[in-house]
């Protein structure tokens, strides 16, 4: 897998398609979202990683200052920038409560999510999916993304139920104006 990775080395999604780049998810940068497992540019500890790259595939601890009033509901999208195919990849979608305020280590799981939390389909399936970079690939970069929407994300009539939506499709799709959004990005490498 290592000569893979060198392979692949400069080819990267890239910032481009984030979540946080798409138009209909841009609002104030009001909302600081934070982990006591790393810092904003740091290394995730191997817990937080996938099992193929040795870790647990526990989602790490997150918190965040109070969202804007008027907030319905938080949206979380973890994407990996640096996977070498066209888009990041998802490797969370998760709905919140506002009230929640913070998530324990593990709250993202799909079989037992912490409460307040509604985990959705990623990329790879759904809940968290934690770091597993190609071998010898370099460097990943995980940006955690948390948006605070005027109103939920389902419940609009004749759209489809969003546990059933793709991430590709859900995340242009939001029409719930943006009221903060704050991002923490950690990163990996094998």
């Amino acid at each position: 897998m290592t000569l893979l990775g060198r392979l692949l080395k400069n080819r990267r999604a890239g910032d481009t398609h984030l979540a946080w780049n798409l138009p209909n998810l841009r609002g104030p940068e009001s909302l600081t979202l934070t982990s006591r497992h790393f810092g904003d540019g740091e290394v995730m500890p191997l817990e937080t990683c996938a099992k193929p790259a040795g870790g647990d595939d526990r989602s790490p601890h997150l918190a965040w200052t109070t969202p804007p009033p008027g907030t319905a509901q938080l949206l979380l999208a973890v994407e990996d920038v640096d996977v070498p195919i066209g888009k990041p990849a998802v490797h969370c979608l998760a709905l919140i409560d506002p009230a929640t305020g913070h998530l324990e280590p593990g709250a993202l799981t799909a079989k037992q999510p912490g409460p307040g939390v509604r985990v959705l389909r990623s990329t790879i399936g759904r809940g968290y999916h934690g770091p597993a970079p190609v071998k010898g690939h370099g460097p990943h970069r995980y940006v955690f993304q948390l948006f605070a929407l005027a109103t939920p994300v389902d419940g609009a009539p004749g759209t489809p139920p969003v546990d059933r939506l793709r991430p590709r499709a859900l995340l242009p799709a939001v029409t719930a104006p943006v009221l903060g959004r704050g991002r923490l990005t950690g990163v990996f490498e094998r």
